[in-house]
C-alpha cells in the first residue's frame, strides 16, 4: 500500500499562486509515477500533470502547461504542483495518485481510471 496525504489547497484570487503538495509512506516512493488530477462540481475528473519516478518526464493538461508546473523529491516521498496565474477555471478538488506505471502510453492516466493509489484531495478555489 501507498498512502497520499495532499495538502496546501486553500482560497486564492485570480492571478495568484498556491502549491499543493503530495506526502507518501508506505512502499518504496521512488518506484512509483505520480501525478495530480482535478474535479470540478458536476465535472468529470481530468488529468492535471503526471511525474516519472525519476523526475526526468513530466506530462501536463494542455490549458495548465504554461501554469504549472509538478515536481518531486524523492528524499522526502513527496510531490508538488506549483500553480501560477491561477484562473477561477482551475477551481476543483485536486487529487494525488501514484502508479508503477507512467503516463507514456497508459490510458489509464487519462482520467485517472486504474491507477493503483489515491489521496483523500485538497480543495483549490480562485475567485475571480
Amino acid at each position: 500500500q501507498v498512502q497520499l496525504v495532499e495538502s496546501g489547497g486553500g482560497l486564492v484570487q485570480a492571478g495568484g499562486s498556491l502549491r499543493l503538495s503530495c506526502a507518501a509512506s508506505g512502499r518504496t516512493f521512488s518506484n512509483y509515477a505520480m501525478g495530480w488530477f482535478r474535479q470540478a462540481p458536476g465535472k468529470e475528473r481530468e488529468f492535471v500533470a503526471a511525474i516519472s519516478w525519476s523526475g526526468g518526464n513530466t506530462f501536463y493538461r494542455d490549458p495548465v502547461k504554461a501554469r504549472f508546473t509538478i515536481s518531486r523529491d524523492n528524499a522526502k516521498n513527496t510531490i508538488y504542483l506549483q500553480m501560477n496565474s491561477l484562473k477561477p477555471e482551475d477551481t476543483a478538488v485536486y487529487y494525488c495518485a501514484a502508479d508503477l506505471n507512467g503516463p507514456a502510453g497508459n490510458p489509464s492516466w487519462t482520467f485517472g481510471a486504474g491507477l493503483q493509489f489515491w489521496g483523500q484531495g485538497t480543495q483549490v478555489t480562485v475567485t475571480s
